[in-house]
């Protein structure tokens, strides 16, 4: 098993948002807001490499959007998908499975991208994609709050192409010999968290929205964003009690700063963010 941290750029969100009912005397001194209140975070994704298999796991916003689009989330940063990939010494042809947590267009406006004739294909040409009927059937027909970030170009060609298969929901479904997936709901419909054996005694945890950075582990910090919040910190509460074991390596989608750690719980109890880890 070999891992490579892929870094797809930065962009940017409103800080009430992303910590919801938390005061901003309090999260501003995680990820201090500009004078908009926007905070900057990355769009972290992960290539696992396990026997012949190349596994993509989210990908970024993309760049097919239009300057209107753009405008919003402010995209900047070195890095692109493309570059990381390659500097990771690899090619998107090489890619076999790209796992997508869900279909915001922060975690699947890489997966497609746009031929010399404006045509949308898939980016990674030999790859099958992976999500779960129940995400398909709840992006494609979105409820008024999560319309704008469910853009059916990012996904509607994959399975048009028929690229796009479906996972199984359930607890610790097996993806591969060394990664299960767990779903859950309190973010958007069945959002994949995928749990992947490091083959060192550790387990390596892709939290994608349910824990976006180091900043939002404790319970409270909970997204404005999340469709079903009391479900967010069910769910929170739950990854806890299998994570704080000291085996377990939280990786953070969003995080600017931070791309992994672990979460312990102090001497009262409660769990609080523990070791920062920025490279495997």
């Amino acid at each position: 098993m070999n891992f490579h941290i892929i870094e797809t750029g930065y962009f940017k969100l409103d800080g009430g948002a992303m910590f919801g009912v938390v005061p901003k005397v309090m999260w501003n001194k995680i990820n201090p807001a500009d004078d908009e209140n926007l905070c900057t975070w990355s769009m972290r994704s992960l290539l696992v490499e396990e026997g012949n298999k190349k596994i993509l796991i989210d990908t970024g916003m993309g760049d097919k959007q239009g300057d209107k689009f753009k405008s919003h989330f402010h995209p900047h940063g070195k890095d692109s998908l493309y570059s990381s990939i390659a500097d990771a010494g690899f090619s998107n042809e090489e890619i076999t499975d790209v796992i997508i947590t869900h279909f915001h267009f922060d975690h699947v406006g890489g997966a497609v991208d746009v031929d010399t004739k404006g045509n949308y294909i898939p980016a990674f040409p030999n790859a099958t994609y992976w999500t779960t009927k129940a995400h398909y059937d709840w992006a494609i027909e979105p409820n008024s709050r999560e319309k704008a970030s469910f853009l059916k170009e990012n996904f509607v060609p994959l399975r048009e192409h028929g690229v796009l298969k479906y996972i199984d929901e359930g607890e610790d479904v097996k993806f591969s010999e060394h990664i299960k997936i767990n779903f859950v709901n309190g973010h958007t419909r069945s959002m994949m968290v995928p749990y992947i054996e490091m083959g060192n005694g550790k387990t390596l945890v892709y939290c994608a929205d349910l824990l976006p950075s180091h900043g939002h582990v404790s319970l409270p910090f909970v997204m404005s964003y999340d469709l079903f919040p009391l479900t967010t910190l069910d769910e929170k509460a739950a990854l806890y009690e299998r994570v704080t074991d000291g085996r377990h390596i939280l990786f953070f989608e969003h995080d600017k700063d931070v791309a992994m750690g672990t979460v312990v719980k102090n001497e009262k109890g409660r769990v609080v963010f523990g070791e920062s880890i920025n490279q495997f």
